[in-house]
């Protein structure tokens, strides 16, 4: 066994990121929060800043910079629009990316703030270089660190004004650089005092490549045909180099533009994380003028502190046994005290200091660590039996250090959170929207070095304007909702109640089974208990006042009582039994229930997915569960609760809650049309690796667009574009040509999930299998070819554009936009039919908008039929009395991932060993076998029982 102490480690630094831009794959649970989708929690206000928080809402001024001036500048203009919309029409353009078509007209115009502000570049080129380091290094860190000491170096430090880099291998120059341009870096780490003679020298070389013409990014912006093809990425990506510089000097980076400072303010999550508010910033070309989107964000870092501590801090969760560090540490790098070397820990021994022994020539033989370090460095142990020994040797080599001797470098994100982490989290960063206004006006521009502008912006004569844009935007209206009796539904800030009227549709229940699950908290003394009677009865009266036809016997009751989780912690022995009891039940009966209700006493990251799975995937049943801290509230909670849960029931079997007036629907029922949903959900930081990514497509069979059944497929790890797009399309076309005996006219594909840089990506790999699924329709019986009209649009939740009222006659009572809010000018693209939809309210935090692309369109939309259809439909989201942020079936294909998840929750929850410390080759093996272990789990999907329902509502 090698010495402790000496070198090792390795470590992937801080640039990790998260779902590759709140772009690339998303990892559903990760540390950051930058306003995900539907999150949920009480009221607004509050935050670092010491707010009054609480269910009335923020005290004093809701409206951010209410009164000053807010005017949309001229370039925003009808007749400025109309000009750009006239030279679209005479251009010939690719089918695949329609252009504009025109702007919405619909609705009550409004004034507001957006957190763009107007970016100033000079006439003149930008010149971009390539980066060589010699010798190569694939390790971030260590770039890093060489080019920190390349700005040292006495070749580069003059040019630093002028210079912005991306410590990687891309580097622009306001001014010609010299070529050839070599430098020497001899290389040292950042706790020594310069490089020694034995110092590790690495050549630089700095390439010319190209020059970036501004104009061309001038005329693309004025919508110029000439402009059409030109792609602004290089330009608009060295532009971010320019601006993010300082703050990648000073700050830590988390994912692609999200940065973090040593003075941020901070809060405890928990045992060793702390949640940590940054800034977001990015430049983005609009008509006519060149923005900045800048943007409040918070994410969960590591607490940086003494190794030690953090051990016992998560000693309780231990069990008793030696402490250790949950897996979301996996990664943790630490400078050691008595030499002061960076490392990265490989793993938490299982042994203390005193005990832990090798073999160690120096002092005589075999030696404890305890020994080792207090012969060698005179380090007297305050831990010597209480904490285990850290290994931070390298993939080969053991390296034993105590705890104690170890401290934890600042600026290390968190894996994943867990659940009162995550609550925790959502708390502090659901601020109301003055409050992140003024954090970015008055912390955020100082910080970033936006203003006052910091070297090297000034250096490329680029300028910022401090003042938020003003933009045009409009109030759609809500359509009108309709329930089979009882008056129809009085719309208000986005939400309607359900009191005195019933379900379009009611479902018929034949019977239905209650399962009791108790879990040791005693919430259910046992089957007699008049409370379970009073649930029971008052759920079956709920859903007959709501229009379902219930049997008039009492539902059969199922108690099972789950082992202690203490002897059985990942539950296997639990889900055992509920599988055997719930299996052995549905055995002495002729038919399955219509769903069977199960009542749970507390929340689980195993029992409620293994339910899901055993009713899904294995028996074939319906399954809808229950809080019974929500179930057994007083009356006025319990009823609405009751009334919420109906809403599920009614669904999964069939039913139809309600509908929306015909002129709401006239954009989708002019023609048969097919409505369809797909997303894909990726393996978050608790996963093991090599876990399946999970994808889902859903559509509906009827003219109400109320039912839509999904097809499911898993496919490799964290990829974004669907492999099995064209059988899962053709599955939903059956069932849609089985229920109506024709197929649809039109389809209207709505795709979550997919960053901007990936539209193309779409177009080139799921366009095709969307075609060819047509084409698979062709068949001897059908005779006829089948070529429907289809239009693709992308919903986009991961984006960071907000918008603030400028007067409080134009806001809600936290200061929010309100529902129908709709901005198609002045932070919108240029050539893209593309705009933002706030359909829903905002209850809590600031709310964020949709931002929907129309990326192919062969039904011609017109913005307003787009832009006010899609609104409409959003109060058509069946488990709601409410609009929703995401069109339902975009909304729908994710509750049908999030469904997936629960089938392979045995990966998605991971108690095992990180392989991170492993060879490529290993890892890349065992991925492997995960993957392949993955597949056998899920077998061949869902039962067929159920999947022609909305099972996973």
């Amino acid at each position: 066994m090698s010495t402790p102490g000496k070198s090792g480690g390795g470590g992937r630094g801080y640039d990790r990121g998260g779902r590759g831009g709140p772009g690339g794959p998303r990892g559903r649970g990760s540390g950051g929060l930058p306003g995900g989708p539907r999150a949920r929690g009480r009221g607004g206000g509050g935050g670092f800043r010491g707010a009054p928080r609480g269910r009335g809402g923020p005290v004093g001024p809701v409206i951010f910079a209410e009164g000053a001036p807010a005017q949309p500048p001229p370039r925003l203009t009808d007749s400025s629009h109309s000009e750009l919309i006239t030279a679209f029409k005479s251009l010939k353009v690719k089918a695949d990316r329609p252009l504009r078509p025109g702007y919405g007209t619909l609705g009550n115009p409004i004034t507001l703030r957006a957190n763009f502000f107007p970016v100033r570049v000079p006439k003149g080129p930008i010149f971009d270089y390539n980066v060589e380091i010699t010798p190569k290094t694939d390790i971030n860190r260590l770039k890093i660190r060489i080019f920190q000491l390349l700005e040292l170096s006495p070749v580069c430090t003059p040019l630093l004004p002028y210079i912005a880099h991306d410590r990687s291998q891309r580097l622009v120059a306001a001014r010609k650089l010299p070529q050839p341009l070599d430098i020497q870096v001899p290389f040292y780490d950042d706790h020594e005092t310069g490089p020694d003679a034995n110092a590790k020298v690495y050549n630089v070389s700095i390439k010319f490549e190209r020059e970036l013409d501004t104009s061309q990014l001038t005329k693309y912006m004025d919508g110029k045909a000439a402009a059409r093809d030109y792609d602004p990425l290089p330009l608009v990506s060295a532009l971010n180099l320019v601006l993010q510089q300082h703050a990648s000097r000073n700050g830590v980076r988390v994912g692609k533009n999200r940065y973090f400072f040593p003075t941020a303010q901070r809060v405890s999550l928990g045992p060793g994380v702390e949640a940590v508010q940054g800034f977001y910033t990015s430049v983005r070309p609009t008509y006519k003028q060149l923005m900045v989107n800048v943007n409040v964000c918070m994410t969960a870092f590591i607490e940086p502190g003494n190794l030690a501590d953090a051990l016992l801090a998560f000693q309780r969760n231990s069990r008793g046994a030696m402490p250790t560090l949950p897996k979301s540490m996996s990664r943790l790098r630490i400078r050691t005290q008595h030499l002061g070397h960076k490392k990265a820990v490989k793993r938490i021994g299982t042994t203390s200091a005193r005990i832990t022994k090798f073999d160690c020539p120096e002092l005589g033989g075999t030696v404890s660590v305890e020994q080792y370090f207090l012969k060698k460095y005179n380090r007297k142990l305050k831990y010597p039996a209480d904490l285990p020994v850290v290994d931070i040797g390298g993939p080969k080599k053991t390296v034993w250090v105590p705890a104690e001797l170890c401290d934890i470098i600042p600026g290390q994100p968190y894996g994943k959170l867990n659940d009162k982490e995550t609550a925790q989290m959502i708390r502090y960063a659901c601020n109301p929207p003055r409050v992140n206004a003024e954090a970015i006006v008055n912390e955020g521009f100082p910080t970033l070095g936006l203003a006052p502008v910091a070297s090297p912006i000034n250096g490329f004569g680029v300028s910022i304007d401090t003042e938020m844009a003003v933009v045009p935007a409009r109030e759609l209206p809500p359509p009108r909702l309709s329930y089979r009796s009882g008056g129809k539904p009085n719309v208000s800030n986005g939400s309607w109640n359900i009191l005195d009227v019933t379900f379009h549709r009611g479902a018929q229940v034949a019977s239905w089974w209650v399962v009791v699950v108790r879990d040791g908290e005693g919430m259910i003394q046992g089957p007699k208990d008049p409370n379970l009677g009073n649930l029971v009865n008052g759920f079956a009266a709920k859903c007959t006042r709501s229009g379902m036809v219930m049997p008039s016997g009492l539902p059969r009751l199922i108690p099972i009582n789950l082992p202690n989780p203490n002897t059985d912690p990942m539950r296997a022995n639990a889900i055992g039994l509920l599988r055997t009891t719930i299996k052995e039940e549905l055995a002495k009966k002729p038919q399955k229930p219509s769903f069977i209700l199960v009542l749970l006493e507390n929340r689980d990251n195993f029992i409620y997915p293994a339910i899901k799975r055993i009713g899904d995937m294995e028996l074939g049943v319906h399954t809808v569960h229950m809080q019974l801290s929500k179930a057994l509230n007083d009356p006025k909670k319990q009823d609405q609760y009751f009334s919420n849960v109906a809403l599920k029931v009614n669904t999964k079997l069939g039913g139809m809650n309600h509908l929306l007036d015909d002129h709401a629907m006239r954009w989708l029922t002019k023609k048969k049309t097919m409505m369809v949903g797909i997303d894909v959900t990726h393996p978050g930081p608790g996963s093991r690796e090599g876990t399946p990514s999970i994808a889902a497509v859903v559509a509906n069979v009827d003219d109400s667009f109320v039912q839509f059944p999904a097809s499911l497929r898993i496919q490799q790890s964290k990829k974004e574009m669907l492999d099995e797009l064209r059988d899962m399309l053709v599955e939903r076309l059956l069932l849609y040509e089985k229920k109506n005996r024709m197929l649809p006219q039109r389809i209207f594909v709505f795709r979550d999930g997919v960053s901007e840089g990936q539209f193309d990506v779409t177009l080139q790999e799921e366009l095709p299998q969307i075609l060819e699924a047509f084409k698979r329709m062709e068949t001897k019986e059908r005779k006829t070819k089948y070529r429907p009209q289809l239009s693709i649009v992308i919903c986009g939740k991961r984006h960071h554009a907000r918008f603030y009222p400028t007067n409080s006659a134009q806001a809600d009572r936290n200061g929010n936009t309100r529902p129908g809010t709709v901005v198609d000018k002045g932070v919108t693209a240029v050539f893209d039919f593309d705009f933002y939809l706030q359909a829903h309210a905002g209850l809590q935090g600031h709310v964020k908008a949709t931002h929907y692309t129309v990326v192919y369109d062969e039904n011609s939309f017109t913005a307003d039929e787009i832009q006010q259809g899609t609104h409409d439909t959003s109060y058509l989201y069946a488990r709601a009395t409410k609009a929703v942020s995401l069109i339902p079936p975009a909304y729908y294909a994710d509750l049908a991932c999030e469904r997936g998840r629960c089938y392979l929750n045995d990966f998605v929850v991971d108690d095992k060993t990180s392989v991170s410390g492993r060879s490529k080759y290993d890892r890349d093996e065992e991925m492997k076998r995960v993957f392949s272990a993955a597949r056998d789990s899920w077998g061949t999907g869902l039962h067929p029982d159920v999947k022609d329902s909305m099972f996973y509502i």
